[in-house]
């Protein structure tokens, strides 16, 4: 089935992504339209803005790719689409957006899950076989999965709270940082004294594979708080050793989490997905666990690892191989778990069980 040619849309979240892919591994196209400046003044992403915003640009978005692949609605094979975990208003109209093509054309319609997607990347990036260690680590994510097929996940462990890519959100906001948080936080710590500042690592004394990172922005905000009272105001050089040392904890944390998931399932790869994944701490952390374990380690190219269509389109694409077809009665989830015989993971205040 390498002839197979399918549009992937993704909507799960504040970007608008469509992509073609072919079944060879080949991406023809790749369109992401970014709302972070319509959410800019709110500090973190409105859902009825992403729901509005992505009803506005999905049709547009597809349109665009198939452009630039040099293709129309008759030369696809097959749509995949996100349906679910995300904001419900974004991947309900992703999924609108695709039953209409579907019933429109009489291709076929896969519905995809978002974590999936970011799971399968690294078998579209280095057609990596099965079984290997993914740890997705974003804003809305962190979990360590064991993948042993398209739609065969085993949850090693995940965040009980804050994922990171969140926390570093909120950090950048406690220090008037820009958002997304995690890019402006990294500026600041390349030029911060990571020592300065003893921050906690959460859940290092417990056995297992969970993660707690609120915590650690408490931690942080308490600290903050301290230097105000006792400086009357924060220093450049406060704030850029209380970024150092944030980013050394998160690292530190992710690395044994990291290392202890490789000891309880070994295999020969270790990949990372997800916007945190473009930390260089982080990431350069986790080459060294993998390397020290005998593993290889994989982070797809940076604009793959971030939310993208065409991930979408490639797990729709290993989906249709094994025979998956969905119909108009397709629904959006708000969650999704991928390892669903493993106990839900519990969020923090009234967020409910974390996909």
């Amino acid at each position: 089935m390498d002839d197979l040619i399918f549009l992937g849309i993704e909507s799960s979240c504040d970007d608008t992504a469509a992509a073609i892919v072919a079944g060879d591994r080949r991406i023809l196209s790749s369109v992401v339209s970014s709302q972070t400046a319509l959410h800019a003044d709110f500090g973190g992403v409105v859902p009825e803005i992403a729901a509005r915003a992505h009803a506005e640009r999905l049709d547009l978005a597809v349109e665009q790719a198939l452009a630039e692949a040099g293709l129309g609605l008759r030369d696809l094979s097959g749509v995949a689409v996100t349906a679910g975990p995300g904001l419900i208003g974004g991947v309900m109209a992703g999924v609108m957006c695709a039953k209409g093509i579907a019933a429109g054309t009489g291709l076929p319609l896969i519905g995809v899950n978002h974590l999936a997607g970011h799971a399968l990347t690294p078998r579209l990036t280095d057609a990596t076989p099965f079984p290997y260690l993914m740890l997705l680590v974003s804003g809305g994510h962190c979990q360590f999965l064991r993948v042993e097929g398209p739609r065969a996940f085993t949850r090693l462990g995940g965040t009980i709270d804050d994922a990171p890519g969140e926390a570093f959100d909120k950090l950048a906001r406690l220090l008037a940082l820009p958002q997304p948080g995690g890019p402006s936080v990294e500026a600041e710590a390349a030029g911060g004294d990571a020592d300065r500042f003893d921050l906690p690592r959460p859940l290092l004394d417990r056995p297992g594979c969970d993660l707690s990172f609120s915590g650690l922005k408490t931690a942080a905000l308490r600290l903050r708080d301290r230097l105000v009272e006792e400086q009357g105001g924060l220093r450049s050089r406060d704030r850029r050793d209380l970024c150092a040392a944030f980013q050394a904890a998160v690292a530190e944390v992710l690395a044994e989490k990291a290392r202890r998931a490789l000891d309880r399932a070994p295999v020969p790869v270790l990949a990372v997905a997800g916007g945190v994944a473009a930390n260089r701490a982080v990431r350069g952390a986790l080459e060294q666990v993998a390397k020290a374990a005998g593993a290889a380690f994989l982070a797809p190219p940076l604009r793959l690892c971030t939310d993208n269509g065409a991930m979408i389109a490639w797990a729709g694409i290993e989906l249709f191989r094994l025979g998956q077809r969905d119909g108009m009665d397709l629904a959006a989830r708000p969650r999704w778990p991928l390892d669903g015989r493993a106990a839900p993971m519990l969020g923090s205040g009234r967020k409910g069980a974390k996909a």
